[in-house]
Protein backbone atom coordinates (compact mmCIF):
# COMPACT_ATOMS: atom_id res chain seq x y z
CA UNK A 1 0.00 0.00 0.00
CA UNK A 2 1.07 3.42 -1.22
CA UNK A 3 1.47 6.40 1.74
CA UNK A 4 0.59 10.00 0.48
CA UNK A 5 3.55 11.85 0.66
CA UNK A 6 1.65 15.05 2.66
CA UNK A 7 0.20 12.92 4.67
CA UNK A 8 2.93 12.36 6.45
CA UNK A 9 2.65 12.78 11.01
CA UNK A 10 4.69 13.98 13.08
CA UNK A 11 5.18 12.72 16.18
CA UNK A 12 5.99 16.68 17.90
CA UNK A 13 2.43 17.88 17.30
CA UNK A 14 0.79 15.98 20.04
CA UNK A 15 3.31 17.00 22.18
CA UNK A 16 2.73 20.78 21.26
CA UNK A 17 -0.65 20.77 21.48
CA UNK A 18 -0.66 19.39 25.54
CA UNK A 19 1.94 22.23 26.41
CA UNK A 20 -0.52 24.97 25.00
CA UNK A 21 -3.45 23.39 27.13
CA UNK A 22 -1.48 23.36 30.06
CA UNK A 23 -1.19 26.84 29.84
CA UNK A 24 -4.78 27.82 29.12
CA UNK A 25 -5.72 26.31 31.97
CA UNK A 26 -3.15 27.97 34.35
CA UNK A 27 -4.47 30.90 32.85
CA UNK A 28 -7.42 30.17 33.70
CA UNK A 29 -6.65 29.42 37.27
CA UNK A 30 -4.48 32.32 37.41
CA UNK A 31 -7.82 34.31 36.91
CA UNK A 32 -10.16 32.72 38.73
CA UNK A 33 -7.61 33.41 41.58
CA UNK A 34 -7.43 37.08 41.08
CA UNK A 35 -11.19 37.40 40.23
CA UNK A 36 -11.95 35.37 43.57
CA UNK A 37 -9.51 38.05 45.86
CA UNK A 38 -10.98 40.94 43.89
CA UNK A 39 -14.02 39.68 44.54
CA UNK A 40 -13.24 39.32 48.54
CA UNK A 41 -11.65 42.42 48.86
CA UNK A 42 -14.20 44.29 47.26
CA UNK A 43 -16.72 43.03 49.51
CA UNK A 44 -14.02 43.99 52.73
CA UNK A 45 -14.16 47.59 51.05
CA UNK A 46 -18.06 47.47 51.04
CA UNK A 47 -18.48 46.17 54.81
CA UNK A 48 -16.20 48.26 55.59
CA UNK A 49 -16.92 51.05 54.46
CA UNK A 50 -20.85 50.33 55.87
CA UNK A 51 -19.28 49.66 59.63
CA UNK A 52 -17.51 53.36 59.09
CA UNK A 53 -20.80 54.76 58.02
CA UNK A 54 -22.47 53.18 61.14
CA UNK A 55 -19.96 54.43 63.57
CA UNK A 56 -20.51 57.26 65.51
CA UNK A 57 -17.88 59.08 68.16
CA UNK A 58 -19.19 58.94 71.22
CA UNK A 59 -20.31 62.40 72.66
CA UNK A 60 -17.28 64.44 74.80
CA UNK A 61 -17.92 65.17 77.98
CA UNK A 62 -18.14 68.99 78.89
CA UNK A 63 -18.95 71.63 81.36
CA UNK A 64 -21.22 75.21 80.51
CA UNK A 65 -22.08 77.88 81.43
CA UNK A 66 -24.35 80.96 79.70
CA UNK A 67 -22.79 84.25 78.76
CA UNK A 68 -24.61 86.48 81.04
CA UNK A 69 -24.26 90.36 81.72
CA UNK A 70 -22.95 91.63 84.63
CA UNK A 71 -21.74 94.49 86.37
CA UNK A 72 -18.03 95.20 87.41
CA UNK A 73 -17.24 97.90 89.33
CA UNK A 74 -14.96 100.87 87.86
CA UNK A 75 -11.25 100.16 88.88
CA UNK A 76 -7.76 101.05 87.26
CA UNK A 77 -5.68 97.89 87.60
CA UNK A 78 -1.79 98.38 88.31
CA UNK A 79 0.83 96.23 90.15
CA UNK A 80 2.65 97.67 93.09
CA UNK A 81 5.69 97.73 95.60
CA UNK A 82 4.97 97.89 99.79
CA UNK A 83 7.19 100.99 100.95
CA UNK A 84 7.48 101.21 104.45
CA UNK A 85 6.64 104.84 105.93
CA UNK A 86 9.48 104.17 108.35
CA UNK A 87 12.57 102.30 107.31
CA UNK A 88 16.08 102.15 107.60
CA UNK A 89 19.14 99.69 108.67
CA UNK A 90 20.26 100.74 111.79
CA UNK A 91 24.56 101.00 111.62
CA UNK A 92 26.97 101.46 113.92
CA UNK A 93 27.76 105.72 114.10
CA UNK A 94 31.13 104.90 115.93
CA UNK A 95 33.59 101.64 115.74
CA UNK A 96 33.71 99.50 119.11
CA UNK A 97 33.07 95.97 120.59
CA UNK A 98 29.24 94.94 121.30
CA UNK A 99 28.45 94.79 124.62
CA UNK A 100 25.09 93.74 125.01
CA UNK A 101 22.52 92.93 122.40
CA UNK A 102 18.92 93.94 124.08
CA UNK A 103 16.50 92.83 121.49
CA UNK A 104 15.54 89.55 119.61
CA UNK A 105 15.41 89.24 115.70
CA UNK A 106 11.98 89.59 114.34
CA UNK A 107 10.43 91.45 117.70
CA UNK A 108 8.35 94.66 118.16
CA UNK A 109 10.27 97.36 119.57
CA UNK A 110 9.42 101.11 120.95
CA UNK A 111 10.70 104.33 119.75
CA UNK A 112 13.90 104.72 122.31
CA UNK A 113 14.33 101.06 123.30
CA UNK A 114 17.74 99.88 123.56
CA UNK A 115 19.11 97.76 120.46
CA UNK A 116 22.59 97.07 121.13
CA UNK A 117 24.97 98.55 123.40
CA UNK A 118 28.80 98.89 122.29
CA UNK A 119 31.59 99.63 125.06
CA UNK A 120 31.81 102.37 127.07
CA UNK A 121 34.25 102.15 129.62
CA UNK A 122 36.97 104.02 128.31
CA UNK A 123 34.17 106.95 127.34
CA UNK A 124 33.09 106.63 130.79
CA UNK A 125 36.38 107.17 132.15
CA UNK A 126 36.74 110.56 130.12
CA UNK A 127 33.59 111.64 131.21
CA UNK A 128 34.13 111.10 135.25
CA UNK A 129 36.98 113.30 134.48
CA UNK A 130 35.66 115.91 132.76
CA UNK A 131 32.38 116.21 135.14
CA UNK A 132 35.43 116.91 138.13
CA UNK A 133 37.02 119.56 135.54
CA UNK A 134 33.91 121.07 134.72
CA UNK A 135 33.29 121.29 138.79
CA UNK A 136 36.34 122.93 139.61
CA UNK A 137 35.91 125.24 136.56
CA UNK A 138 32.37 126.36 138.35
CA UNK A 139 33.92 126.66 141.39
CA UNK A 140 36.08 128.96 140.44
CA UNK A 141 34.21 131.13 138.50
CA UNK A 142 31.16 131.38 141.36
CA UNK A 143 34.54 132.38 143.35
CA UNK A 144 36.37 135.35 141.16
CA UNK A 145 31.82 136.28 140.47
CA UNK A 146 32.46 137.02 144.55
CA UNK A 147 35.88 139.16 144.05
CA UNK A 148 34.71 140.80 141.08
CA UNK A 149 31.87 141.82 143.01
CA UNK A 150 33.57 143.09 145.87
CA UNK A 151 36.23 145.06 143.50
CA UNK A 152 39.33 142.57 144.58
CA UNK A 153 39.73 140.48 141.23
CA UNK A 154 40.32 142.13 137.66
CA UNK A 155 37.32 141.35 135.03
CA UNK A 156 39.70 139.78 132.62
CA UNK A 157 40.56 136.77 135.36
CA UNK A 158 36.74 136.87 136.09
CA UNK A 159 36.33 136.03 131.91
CA UNK A 160 38.90 133.58 131.81
CA UNK A 161 37.40 131.31 134.70
CA UNK A 162 34.16 131.96 132.76
CA UNK A 163 35.54 130.84 129.63
CA UNK A 164 37.31 127.46 131.38
CA UNK A 165 33.96 126.77 132.40
CA UNK A 166 32.40 126.44 129.09
CA UNK A 167 35.47 124.88 127.82
CA UNK A 168 34.96 121.75 130.81
CA UNK A 169 31.12 121.66 130.03
CA UNK A 170 31.71 121.41 126.80
CA UNK A 171 34.11 118.53 126.78
CA UNK A 172 31.62 116.83 129.29
CA UNK A 173 28.64 117.10 126.42
CA UNK A 174 31.26 115.97 124.38
CA UNK A 175 31.73 112.60 126.03
CA UNK A 176 28.40 111.99 126.55
CA UNK A 177 27.29 112.25 123.00
CA UNK A 178 30.41 109.85 122.20
CA UNK A 179 28.56 107.34 124.96
CA UNK A 180 25.02 108.18 123.43
CA UNK A 181 26.14 107.38 120.08
CA UNK A 182 27.53 103.99 121.09
CA UNK A 183 24.07 103.38 123.11
CA UNK A 184 22.02 102.50 119.97
CA UNK A 185 18.12 103.00 120.06
CA UNK A 186 15.04 102.12 118.25
CA UNK A 187 14.18 105.68 116.66
CA UNK A 188 10.85 104.94 115.72
CA UNK A 189 8.30 102.33 116.38
CA UNK A 190 8.78 98.76 114.17
CA UNK A 191 9.55 95.48 113.45
CA UNK A 192 13.29 94.46 114.06
CA UNK A 193 14.74 92.37 111.17
CA UNK A 194 17.29 89.59 111.78
CA UNK A 195 20.50 90.81 113.46
CA UNK A 196 23.54 90.92 112.01
CA UNK A 197 25.89 91.33 114.66
CA UNK A 198 27.09 89.10 117.88
CA UNK A 199 27.81 90.51 121.19
CA UNK A 200 31.49 91.25 121.69
CA UNK A 201 31.69 91.46 118.06
CA UNK A 202 34.09 94.65 116.81
CA UNK A 203 32.19 96.93 114.81
CA UNK A 204 33.51 99.38 112.34
CA UNK A 205 31.28 102.64 111.45
CA UNK A 206 28.97 102.40 109.42
CA UNK A 207 28.23 98.16 110.05
CA UNK A 208 25.10 97.31 109.16
CA UNK A 209 23.37 95.90 112.83
CA UNK A 210 19.61 95.02 112.18
CA UNK A 211 16.74 96.19 109.69
CA UNK A 212 14.04 98.11 111.40
CA UNK A 213 10.51 98.63 109.76
CA UNK A 214 7.37 100.16 110.60
CA UNK A 215 4.22 97.97 109.74
CA UNK A 216 1.27 100.17 110.41
CA UNK A 217 0.79 101.82 108.22
CA UNK A 218 2.58 101.07 105.26
CA UNK A 219 2.98 103.32 101.33
CA UNK A 220 2.05 100.83 98.55
CA UNK A 221 3.76 102.91 95.11
CA UNK A 222 2.66 102.06 91.69
CA UNK A 223 2.43 103.44 87.99
CA UNK A 224 -0.47 104.46 85.76
CA UNK A 225 -0.08 105.28 82.19
CA UNK A 226 -0.59 109.31 81.71
CA UNK A 227 -4.54 108.88 80.09
CA UNK A 228 -5.16 107.76 84.14
CA UNK A 229 -4.32 110.89 85.50
CA UNK A 230 -7.87 113.04 85.60
CA UNK A 231 -8.84 109.74 87.06
CA UNK A 232 -7.26 109.54 89.84
CA UNK A 233 -7.66 112.22 92.65
CA UNK A 234 -5.91 111.94 96.56
CA UNK A 235 -8.31 110.44 98.88
CA UNK A 236 -9.42 108.02 96.36
CA UNK A 237 -9.68 104.36 97.62
CA UNK A 238 -7.41 101.38 96.57
CA UNK A 239 -7.80 98.21 97.08
CA UNK A 240 -4.33 96.15 97.69
CA UNK A 241 -4.37 92.27 96.85
CA UNK A 242 -1.06 90.76 98.06
CA UNK A 243 0.08 87.60 95.98
CA UNK A 244 -1.52 85.25 98.63
CA UNK A 245 -4.50 87.04 98.93
CA UNK A 246 -7.73 85.67 99.91
CA UNK A 247 -9.62 87.77 97.15
CA UNK A 248 -11.05 90.40 99.97
CA UNK A 249 -8.25 92.74 99.59
CA UNK A 250 -6.98 95.44 102.18
CA UNK A 251 -8.34 98.72 101.27
CA UNK A 252 -6.62 102.26 101.31
CA UNK A 253 -6.40 105.82 100.15
CA UNK A 254 -4.37 107.64 97.71
CA UNK A 255 -2.50 110.34 99.83
CA UNK A 256 0.26 111.80 96.85
CA UNK A 257 0.53 111.83 93.01
CA UNK A 258 3.94 112.63 91.63
CA UNK A 259 4.27 115.88 89.84
CA UNK A 260 5.60 114.65 86.94
CA UNK A 261 5.48 111.83 84.40
CA UNK A 262 8.27 109.80 83.38
CA UNK A 263 9.50 110.32 80.01
CA UNK A 264 10.27 106.75 79.35
CA UNK A 265 7.35 105.15 79.80
CA UNK A 266 4.91 108.30 80.44
CA UNK A 267 3.11 106.71 83.69
CA UNK A 268 3.03 108.53 86.71
CA UNK A 269 3.85 107.52 89.63
CA UNK A 270 1.24 107.08 92.52
CA UNK A 271 1.23 106.28 96.57
CA UNK A 272 -0.74 105.40 98.57
CA UNK A 273 -1.25 104.70 102.45
CA UNK A 274 -2.68 101.28 103.85
CA UNK A 275 -3.58 100.42 107.20
CA UNK A 276 -1.24 97.36 107.68
CA UNK A 277 -2.88 96.61 111.35
CA UNK A 278 -2.46 92.16 110.89
CA UNK A 279 0.77 93.03 109.00
CA UNK A 280 -0.41 91.19 105.71
CA UNK A 281 2.29 93.84 103.91
CA UNK A 282 5.41 93.46 104.18
CA UNK A 283 8.39 95.92 102.90
CA UNK A 284 9.25 94.98 98.94
CA UNK A 285 6.17 93.12 98.37
CA UNK A 286 4.89 92.86 94.90
CA UNK A 287 0.91 93.75 95.44
CA UNK A 288 -1.65 93.75 93.31
CA UNK A 289 -3.99 97.46 93.29
CA UNK A 290 -6.93 98.32 91.85
CA UNK A 291 -7.65 102.41 92.13
CA UNK A 292 -11.56 101.94 93.07
CA UNK A 293 -13.19 104.77 90.70
CA UNK A 294 -17.19 105.54 90.74
CA UNK A 295 -20.15 103.56 89.30
CA UNK A 296 -20.41 100.59 87.35
CA UNK A 297 -19.54 99.18 84.03
CA UNK A 298 -21.77 96.19 82.62
CA UNK A 299 -19.52 93.32 80.75
CA UNK A 300 -20.15 89.89 79.27
CA UNK A 301 -17.98 87.59 81.37
CA UNK A 302 -16.80 84.34 80.56
CA UNK A 303 -14.65 81.83 82.71
CA UNK A 304 -10.82 81.48 81.72
CA UNK A 305 -11.10 78.26 81.19
CA UNK A 306 -13.57 78.63 78.12
CA UNK A 307 -11.22 79.86 76.03
CA UNK A 308 -8.66 78.58 73.66
CA UNK A 309 -5.61 80.83 73.39
CA UNK A 310 -3.92 81.31 69.82
CA UNK A 311 -1.29 83.90 68.98
CA UNK A 312 -3.60 84.71 65.74
CA UNK A 313 -7.43 84.91 67.56
CA UNK A 314 -8.63 83.69 70.38
CA UNK A 315 -11.39 81.30 70.29
CA UNK A 316 -14.54 79.25 72.59
CA UNK A 317 -16.50 76.41 71.83
CA UNK A 318 -20.46 77.38 71.60
CA UNK A 319 -22.64 74.82 72.59
CA UNK A 320 -26.25 74.53 70.71
CA UNK A 321 -28.93 71.70 70.03
CA UNK A 322 -30.37 70.17 67.12
CA UNK A 323 -32.25 66.92 66.00
CA UNK A 324 -29.70 64.17 65.39
CA UNK A 325 -30.60 63.09 61.84
CA UNK A 326 -30.09 59.65 62.40
CA UNK A 327 -32.29 59.37 65.16
CA UNK A 328 -34.67 62.41 65.49
CA UNK A 329 -33.54 63.16 68.67
CA UNK A 330 -32.24 66.39 69.66
CA UNK A 331 -28.58 66.14 70.42
CA UNK A 332 -26.07 69.04 71.54
CA UNK A 333 -22.53 69.41 69.22
CA UNK A 334 -19.80 72.38 69.36
CA UNK A 335 -19.17 74.90 67.13
CA UNK A 336 -15.61 76.99 67.18
CA UNK A 337 -16.10 80.94 67.75
CA UNK A 338 -13.61 83.80 67.12
CA UNK A 339 -13.80 86.14 70.26
CA UNK A 340 -11.97 89.17 71.16
CA UNK A 341 -11.21 89.58 75.16
CA UNK A 342 -11.06 92.75 77.86
CA UNK A 343 -9.83 92.80 81.14
CA UNK A 344 -9.55 89.69 83.61
CA UNK A 345 -10.86 89.92 86.51
CA UNK A 346 -10.34 86.06 89.18
CA UNK A 347 -11.67 83.31 87.19
CA UNK A 348 -13.60 85.31 84.58
CA UNK A 349 -12.63 87.24 81.28
CA UNK A 350 -14.54 90.17 79.77
CA UNK A 351 -15.60 89.24 76.15
CA UNK A 352 -15.95 92.55 74.11
CA UNK A 353 -16.91 90.57 70.89
CA UNK A 354 -17.97 87.26 69.70
CA UNK A 355 -20.42 86.16 72.04
CA UNK A 356 -24.32 87.13 72.80
CA UNK A 357 -26.26 87.27 76.42
CA UNK A 358 -27.64 83.78 76.64
CA UNK A 359 -25.46 82.21 74.51
CA UNK A 360 -23.88 78.53 76.04
CA UNK A 361 -20.21 77.59 76.09
CA UNK A 362 -17.99 74.91 77.23
CA UNK A 363 -15.88 75.72 79.86
CA UNK A 364 -13.99 72.45 80.53
CA UNK A 365 -12.62 69.69 78.02
CA UNK A 366 -12.25 72.03 75.59
CA UNK A 367 -8.85 70.76 74.02
CA UNK A 368 -10.70 67.40 73.15
CA UNK A 369 -12.87 69.39 71.03
CA UNK A 370 -13.16 70.09 67.34
CA UNK A 371 -15.99 72.02 65.41
CA UNK A 372 -19.21 70.13 64.93
CA UNK A 373 -17.85 67.41 67.68
CA UNK A 374 -21.12 66.09 69.95
CA UNK A 375 -20.80 66.82 73.16
CA UNK A 376 -22.58 65.65 76.68
CA UNK A 377 -22.82 68.36 79.23
CA UNK A 378 -22.09 67.50 82.81
CA UNK A 379 -22.26 70.06 85.37
CA UNK A 380 -21.98 68.48 88.48
CA UNK A 381 -18.73 69.68 89.01
CA UNK A 382 -17.98 73.39 87.16
CA UNK A 383 -15.03 75.68 87.14
CA UNK A 384 -14.21 78.64 89.17
CA UNK A 385 -16.56 81.45 87.99
CA UNK A 386 -15.11 84.95 90.78
CA UNK A 387 -14.11 87.88 90.32
CA UNK A 388 -12.14 87.49 93.23
CA UNK A 389 -11.26 84.01 94.12
CA UNK A 390 -10.08 82.58 97.13
CA UNK A 391 -6.53 80.41 97.67
CA UNK A 392 -8.48 76.84 97.99
CA UNK A 393 -10.69 77.90 94.55
CA UNK A 394 -7.90 77.96 92.27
Amino acid sequence: MKTHPNSTEHPTCGQGGGAIQKWIIAIVVVVVLVGGLAGIKKWQFAEGAKQQEAFVMPPEAITTTVVAAQKWPMVLAAVGTVKPVNGLVISADLPGNVATISFDSGAKVKKGDLLVQQDVSEEQALLRGAEAAKRLAELNLQRFKGLLDKRVAAQSDYDQSAAEYIKSDARSQEIRALIEKKTIRAPFDGVAGIRKVNAGQYLQAGDKIVPLQSMSPVYVNFSLPQHDLPLVTPGGTVRVLPSESDGAGIEGKVTAIDSVVEETTRNFLVQATVENTDARLRPGMFVRVEVVLPGDRNVLAIPSTAISYAPYMDSVYVVTESPDPKTGKPAASVSKRPVRLGEARGDLVEVLSGLKAGEVVATSGIFKLRPGAAVQVDNAILPGESTSPKNEDR
